[in-house]
């Protein structure tokens, strides 16, 4: 069945499916859920939420209106399900969004998340393809999110690494989204769980542009390499390299620890964004000085080598 008012559906792995409602209205919708990232319910309610509403912010819209989907043990702690709903909730509040409803499901792990729905102009939607040759791009959060979690359930982790690391997973990837508004942006997607490389990948991946990611620019926690050093790397990070090496190049002077780290699975990451060239160092600026103060220029597409990434140091 197809639909002429179906701006993004299933044809390629996008953040979020898009209908055309009228020509100044369509509609983004998106469903997510992740099982606990935390031990503090609360946190993990307000983590769930940030990294659902995210794919939202990253094709360009604002979110309106959730539905809670959560998977709960029927004999679990009744205030643990309250906590992890009003952290929900109360992020809920933060980005403006309204609660309208939700369902659960008797399951012996917990599981949190929402379905969202936005709003976008049609002909301002943001896909995660649409990059072009000289745009240059930003990531406005660090990562390595997995390998501090991973440390963190070890019990290995510095109490710093982990304030550092939930306080990027709780916030909101709004100011970036409102901000990038305003300038020429030809793509966007948000960094979670393929990693930094992995949404790359799916940015250039059966396109004419090719893209070069500078790994000494990308923003990384700086926890982060000490505890890969001592084995502490979620599985799926190597499931990711697995997947998506093919079409990555790792030219001299970037190490397999450095790859490592850039297929790190991320939960409520950043946004990745590919920006007309001559604006980044504008945009940068504005993100920097609105709080977003991880941000950074880590790359730019290419017209070589179309459909691949060049890691260079």
């Amino acid at each position: 069945m197809t639909d002429p008012n179906l701006i993004v559906g299933m044809g390629r792995p996008d953040d979020a499916a898009v209908y055309r409602i009228t020509n100044d209205l369509a509609l983004i919708l998106t469903l997510d859920f992740i099982t606990p990232v935390v031990d503090d319910p609360y946190l993990f309610g307000q983590i769930a939420v940030t990294n659902s509403l995210s794919d939202v912010y990253a094709m360009g819209g604002t979110p309106i209106l959730a539905m809670n989907i959560i998977c709960y043990p029927q004999d679990g702690e009744i205030p643990v399900l309250q906590d992890i709903l009003k952290g929900g909730m109360d992020k809920l509040a933060e980005a403006g969004v309204l609660l309208v409803g939700g369902h659960s499901v008797d399951d012996g792990e917990i599981k949190f998340g929402i379905s969202v729905t936005g709003t976008v102009r049609p002909d301002k939607v943001l896909r995660n393809t649409g990059a072009r040759p000289g745009d240059r791009l930003i990531l406005t959060k660090p990562i390595g999110t997995g390998i501090v979690s991973t440390a963190i359930k070890a019990g290995m982790a510095d109490p710093e690494a982990e304030a550092a690391v939930y306080r990027s997973m709780n916030t909101l990837n709004r100011t970036a989204a409102e901000l990038m508004a305003s300038f020429e942006v030809h793509a966007c997607t948000d960094v979670t769980g393929f990693g930094l490389l992995g949404h790359a990948c799916e940015m250039v991946e059966g396109t004419k542009t090719g893209m070069t990611i500078h790994s000494s620019r990308v923003p990384v926690f700086p926890w982060a390499p000490k505890y890969l050093g001592m084995g502490l790397l979620p599985g799926g990070a190597y499931r990711n390299e697995g997947f998506r090496l093919p079409l990555v190049d790792a030219r001299p002077g970037v190490g397999e620890e450095e790859l490592k780290i850039l297929f790190d699975p991320q939960t409520s990451g950043g946004l990745l964004i590919a920006v007309k060239g001559d604006e980044a160092q504008v945009l940068l600026e504005k993100l920097l000085a609105s709080g977003v103060s991880d941000a950074a220029i880590i790359g730019e597409i290419t017209s070589e080598n179309p459909g691949r990434i060049a890691v260079v140091a």
